[in-house]
């Protein structure tokens, strides 16, 4: 890659939602981590702390990856499948840790690692690879199974964690990835109708189905099933046009559950209200766009496919979680 054609728009757009993040993250934990007693000793910055630790290794890991040649690329797609696939057995183990009835994250000090999203990314890099070979058929059933097979086993193991949300969005991922490679759209049509039924099965799950049930009528129980929309709404209504102000909403006062991760848009819907909401909106969808014009400018199948599907992560993530905040899907918990 030419590092001297590196998208500065694209540098400047994630930079602007790191800087929202950050405060946001802040604005939306400083005053119950200042309480808790494990916290009071840091003054609320804990969880600020944490985001920025995640950071610096974002960071670190840019700048490597901007300096690895295209043939360096290719050869970490099966170590990435392997360590990521090893982190997920992790989260059995006493290393794992447990919350809200889920066994999804790795404690790494001083934060915790949720090795979903990097299968997410192992598999976006293993797709650009499979399906940008030069013996790759796309009319070939077993060039189909193959990548439909793994995303398989990532997914039974999602299902003991159990994580439906992982579930689909690796799906998403994969057929998408899949579609844009060239894939027959009969084998695509096929294995969507046969996975009908086992959603269908899965969905019927109680805790599932009440997430089903309370999203078209969270009014119904308001303080139970529904407790978690009903709250994310009040937030975005009780916003307006312009917002509370930084630091003045009451949502994140043991209001709104999950307030900094996955329903940290409706607290900027809250304290930046209606325009805060769709600076954040609009700012996704430049990097969705700037991401397609990358993929689009790639000559080589690979970077062409890698471009896409990693814009493709990012941007179908973020419109999940737009939707779940605001009512217009199920509840599910996929950080923003």
């Amino acid at each position: 890659m030419n590092r001297g054609s590196i998208d500065k728009t694209l540098i400047i757009i994630v930079i602007a939602l790191i800087i929202i993040g950050l405060i946001a993250v802040y604005s939306s934990t400083s005053v119950l981590a200042s309480v808790k007693a494990k916290y009071a000793d840091r003054g609320g910055m804990i969880y600020l702390q944490k985001q920025l630790f995640t950071l610096v290794i974002g960071f670190f890991l840019m700048i490597i990856f901007i300096f690895l040649s295209p043939s360096r690329l290719k050869n970490i797609v099966f170590p990435l499948l392997i360590v990521s696939f090893v982190l997920l057995i992790l989260v059995f183990s006493p290393l794992g840790v447990t919350a809200g009835g889920a066994r999804r994250w790795l404690r790494l000090w001083p934060s915790v690692f949720q090795p979903s999203e990097l299968v997410k990314l192992a598999m976006v890099f293993f797709l650009a690879w499979f399906l940008s070979r030069p013996s790759y058929q796309k009319q070939e059933i077993k060039d189909f199974l193959i990548p439909v097979g793994l995303m398989g086993l990532f997914h039974i193991i999602f299902l003991k964690q159990p994580d439906f949300g992982a579930v689909m969005t690796l799906g998403i991922i994969t057929f998408a990835m899949l579609f844009i490679g060239g894939v027959s759209l009969k084998f695509l049509g096929v294995t969507s109708l046969l996975a009908l039924p086992v959603i269908f099965y899965l969905a019927k799950e109680p805790y599932r189905w009440k997430r089903i049930t309370s999203f078209l009528d969270p009014w119904a129980d308001p303080q139970g099933s529904g407790f978690q929309l009903v709250q994310s709404l009040i937030a975005l209504g009780s916003g307006g046009l312009t917002g509370q102000g930084l630091g003045e909403g009451k949502q994140k006062l043991a209001y709104l559950p999950e307030i900094h991760t996955d329903c940290i848009f409706a607290h900027i819907g809250e304290e930046m209200g209606f325009i805060g909401v769709c600076a954040v909106v609009v700012l996704f969808f430049v990097v969705c766009m700037r991401g397609f014009r990358i993929a689009t400018k790639q000559y080589e199948p690979f970077y062409y496919l890698l471009a896409s599907g990693i814009t493709i992560m990012i941007s179908i993530q973020a419109l999940i979680n737009f939707a779940v905040v605001a009512g217009l899907v199920p509840t599910k918990g996929l950080p923003l």
